[in-house]
């Protein structure tokens, strides 16, 4: 029986995975609220900008101009900047299960991740993320975002990894299927104990 190549690289989305997802709807609705922002024009202001901004052709400055700061408002960028980031929480267990599974199996650990500069920098450095990650493939660097397969290309080209040694955890289905399409093992992140018991036994065949 041919052997299936062991397993050298764990690639990792942030939030949903590690950390809280970034600025999503649900922050974006607490935004509204605490803010008292009209919630269609700031949500389609958003949706128009945002795409944009994940790739590293905006700045979260300019993000903030085009989606809040249109007008003039009783409040800073700072005070709304600061509202943003503190929406970041850290998911402990799944952290500290990386780093475990990172030890015990000898594994390169690299995210590839959608995110703006300015927010996945916050992230990184807040919840020490690169204590455990090697290297961080993030849409506002590189010019591409999930689902474009480029991304997941550029983080093979950077580790310098077979598809077929790599798994994938990630939160969205539909980046586990690109990934999966590549050739990359990929595990559909529900809760920590699924997760654990997947990577489990796909580390330990």
């Amino acid at each position: 029986m041919k052997r299936k190549p062991t397993i050298t690289t764990l690639f990792t989305d942030i939030g949903g995975v590690l950390l809280t997802n970034g600025w999503d709807r649900q922050a974006r609705k607490k935004a509204i609220k605490l803010f008292k922002l009209d919630a269609d024009e700031t949500e389609e202001r958003h949706n128009l900008t945002f795409d944009t901004y994940e790739v590293g052709k905006l700045s979260l400055e300019e993000y903030l101009d085009r989606v809040v700061f249109y007008e003039k408002r009783s409040f800073t960028k700072k005070q709304f900047r600061e509202f943003m980031f503190a929406q970041s929480q850290p998911f402990p267990k799944m952290i500290e299960m990386m780093k475990q599974l990172k030890d015990e199996y000898h594994l390169k650990v690299a995210v590839v991740s959608n995110e703006g500069l300015e927010l996945n920098d916050y992230r990184i450095k807040t919840f020490k993320l690169g204590q455990f990650v090697d290297f961080f493939i993030c849409s506002g660097f590189v010019h591409f975002r999930k689902p474009d397969k480029d991304i997941f290309k550029v983080a093979l080209n950077t580790a310098q990894v077979d598809p077929k040694k790599v798994i994938y955890v990630e939160d969205r289905p539909m980046f586990v299927q690109v990934a999966e399409s590549l050739g990359i093992r990929g595990i559909h992140h529900v809760d920590y104990e699924g997760t654990y018991e997947k990577l489990r036994t796909v580390l330990s065949t």
